[in-house]
């Protein structure tokens, strides 16, 4: 008997069955905890023990440089090598690893390895990276734990520079992989290219960096499709700078990046198949497969424009800028119909990729004119053509900070090619050149500041606020280096600076008065230890708050003031703060976005948030949720109160809600959304239970320690983690 074939070959065969609905379908609009138990270890194939960094400094890395620097050359039938060398493919892999980093929230980057996963593998703007991973596939597979996907992504961009003759800055590991998508909001739009992101005079909403869904930076084509260099200009400042890039890192990186390999818009792009997410289960986790001519090489399709822009596409020169000025262009469209520029009366100087006895006019996209004819880019980048060395330390310097920027501070930094320079961007903290206090001097200076007159409210909303601005996402941020005393954080409205100006002055001088040298960034950690000590035993329960000296207090001439204004909360669950800037999320949402950016499990988030309410650590003395009649006391009173069913709950409107008797109807408590949704939301409900139960006294004083100490020490990089 003859088997049958249909159209559904390759495919699971049960995924035109009946699904049932996820909770998230029945109930949109309810708020998404899952984010808080992403990569747990349960996922981690490595195992609990796995050390990455003590793997990676255990590997060979100039063997590895040397196998990456053979396959550059190495041509592979399946996926031909542009002008026989992988090396511009693997520059666009490692760009694009580390190009979706967003300053607002410090998420996307190469930190991760998260190009591996959807929906970055399957983005347009990513179309055929799937290819460079699998060439690099045996690379890694050769070398297994000792080096990241993360880390072996952005080295094979910079080894493909060196290989072409370009001086990188420098190259850090220390990336180790996560094991499953993060999930991050990329924005509104329902289809790949759609651009519902914006509002008004095309005003990109936050956090969002890139032009349209599933673009990297913006559409090389121009606005929209739209071929017009001037306002290109403006949607490419935007991106980049919402990537913490300036001007000049802006030019360098296009022009440097652009020196090298081609885009690929050899024919018809609805021949194109689907991204890798969508591909039938035989081509094993690879997409775009291509039906024009041979689907590859010279046929071979990634997007619209048919571009390259040098003479020597292999090799760093200064012919970018040298064709950029040198030629009128004339807007032209590519094999695929992509809007791009041709060099009016150019002879045909640049080579083809696969057959050398052509020769082509020089091309350009409509982002590569922008440096052109914007003014501002156009001085910068006639500057880089008149001083080629200027341009090559610009590009390498912005280079190494596209593909680092998402790292931390140094002490993250591993492998021997680490740059010996420190840079403002880094947010450098000084070394530690003193031997830190013993427990007998920490044990003296707690009772010296419980005895300086500042309340358990002031030193644990002070401590607070110092480590809270960690950020996981790009490890900024943290209590190190005592910034919170630096512009631009003394003077966030959040923290209060009135109050805390106060509060650092009388830290100040028990610092000046101690005889042994101690770092106010420690002091700011160690009082909100001592005040949560006092207010535990005020509550019957002894506890020993873990503090670790060590930490250093940075400068102002250490401190990029407009590189940490995005780290400014625009609102605060744990302090119940709301700013009067225009709010992204509801203030339960950004709750749990802060408490994923400290890398806090919802039953961290609950106990922490229960237990501030009750230390009195709301911003600006708010009462709402402090649901306690004995403020500053360390108990589970927010929890006993919340649940109580002696309270009836009411909307009094402008986000505040009152909690009255039930038969009196007297108003016993206020609250905000941050308060009742541990009462209304049910997973959340599930842990204030715990907490709230009559034997978990003693339980939510040790988690909520616990939960303090995991934020002081987030930035500790220095510690055994």
């Amino acid at each position: 008997m003859d088997a049958k074939t249909d159209d559904g070959a390759g495919k699971c065969p049960f995924t035109g069955g009946p699904r049932g609905h996820a909770n998230r379908d029945w109930w949109p609009e309810t708020l998404d905890v899952q984010v808080l138990h992403h990569n747990s270890n349960l996922s981690d194939p490595m195992g609990k023990g796995f050390d990455y960094a003590k793997e990676f400094k255990s590997l060979d890395l100039n063997a590895v440089i040397k196998d990456l620097t053979a396959l550059m050359t190495t041509s592979q039938e399946w996926w031909p090598a542009d002008f026989g060398h992988y090396g511009g493919l693997m520059i666009r892999m490692a760009w694009h690893s580390a190009g979706t980093y967003r300053i607002t929230d410090g998420r996307g980057g190469a930190g991760a390895g998260q190009q591996r996963f959807a929906p970055l593998n399957s983005w347009p703007d990513n179309a055929n990276l799937d290819k460079a991973r699998r060439l690099l596939w045996p690379i890694k597979q050769k070398y297994g734990r000792k080096i990241s996907w993360a880390d072996l992504m952005v080295l094979a961009g910079n080894v493909a520079l060196e290989s072409m003759g370009f001086k990188t800055f420098g190259f850090a590991g220390g990336r180790a992989d996560v094991w499953e998508p993060e999930e991050l909001y990329w924005g509104p739009e329902g289809t790949w290219l759609g651009d519902e992101r914006y509002s008004g005079e095309r005003q990109l909403s936050e956090p969002l960096g890139a032009v349209q869904m599933g673009l990297i930076y913006v559409n090389p084509e121009g606005p929209n499709g739209n071929p017009d260099p001037v306002a290109a200009a403006k949607d490419i400042r935007e991106t980049f700078f919402r990537m913490a890039m300036n001007d000049e890192e802006t030019v360098a990186l296009i022009a440097g990046g652009h020196t090298f390999g081609k885009t690929h818009g050899a024919g018809d792009p609805s021949l194109i198949g689907p991204e890798p997410e969508g591909s039938a289960i035989e081509d094993q986790g690879l997409g775009w497969k291509s039906k024009f001519g041979t689907g590859v090489g010279a046929d071979a399709i990634t997007g619209g424009p048919e571009v390259t822009w040098t003479q020597t596409p292999t090799k760093w020169s200064n012919h970018f800028f040298e064709n950029l000025f040198k030629y009128e262009w004339e807007l032209t469209k590519s094999p695929a119909g992509a809007k791009q520029w041709k060099a009016k009366g150019a002879d045909a100087v640049i080579p083809d990729a696969f057959d050398s006895s052509k020769k082509h006019v020089p091309t350009m996209l409509t982002t590569d004119l922008s440096l052109r004819y914007d003014p501002a880019y156009e001085k910068i980048s006639r500057r880089f053509y008149e001083h080629p060395d200027q341009f090559a330390d610009a590009f390498a310097r912005a280079w190494f900070k596209l593909t680092h920027r998402d790292m931390g501070p140094i002490q993250r930094y591993l492998g021997p090619l680490v740059p010996k320079e420190t840079l403002i961007w880094q947010d450098p903290v000084p070394a530690l050149d003193h031997a830190v206090i013993d427990d007998k001097d920490i044990e003296a200076l707690k009772a010296k500041i419980l005895a300086s007159g500042l309340s358990v409210s002031e030193l644990v909303s002070t401590a607070w606020a110092s480590a809270s601005t960690f950020r996981g996402s790009d490890k900024r941020g943290g209590a190190n280096g005592a910034r919170i005393r630096l512009a631009p954080q003394k003077d966030w409205d959040v923290n209060e600076p009135a109050q805390l100006k106060g509060v650092l002055a009388k830290l100040e001088a028990i610092q000046k008065e101690f005889g042994k040298k101690v770092s106010l960034a420690d002091l700011i950690v160690l009082g909100g230890a001592a005040a949560i000590e006092k207010a535990a035993k005020d509550g019957g329960t002894h506890v020993k708050v873990p503090f670790t000296p060590g930490r250093t207090d940075a400068t102002q001439d250490q401190t990029d003031v407009e590189s940490f204004a995005p780290l400014e909360p625009r609102a605060d669950g744990f302090r119940n703060y709301i700013s009067g800037k225009q709010q992204f999320l509801q203030p339960e949402e950004a709750l749990v976005d802060r408490a994923q950016l400290l890398r806090l499990t919802g039953p961290e988030l609950t106990v922490l948030v229960g237990g501030l309410r009750v230390l009195g650590a709301n911003a600006k003395k708010s009462k709402h949720g402090v649901f306690t009649g004995k403020p500053g006391t360390l108990t589970n009173d927010f929890f006993l109160n919340l649940l109580d069913m002696g309270t009836v709950w009411s909307d009094a409107g402008q986000g505040v809600y009152e909690g009255r008797d039930r038969k009196t109807k007297a108003v016993k408590w206020t609250g905000t959304r941050v308060d009742l949704i541990f009462g209304s939301h049910s997973q959340l409900r599930a842990f204030a239970e715990v907490y709230g139960s009559s034997d978990a006294k003693e339980q939510f004083v040790n988690d909520f320690v616990a939960a303090w100490a995991k934020v002081m020490n987030a930035d500790r990089f220095d510690l055994a983690k």
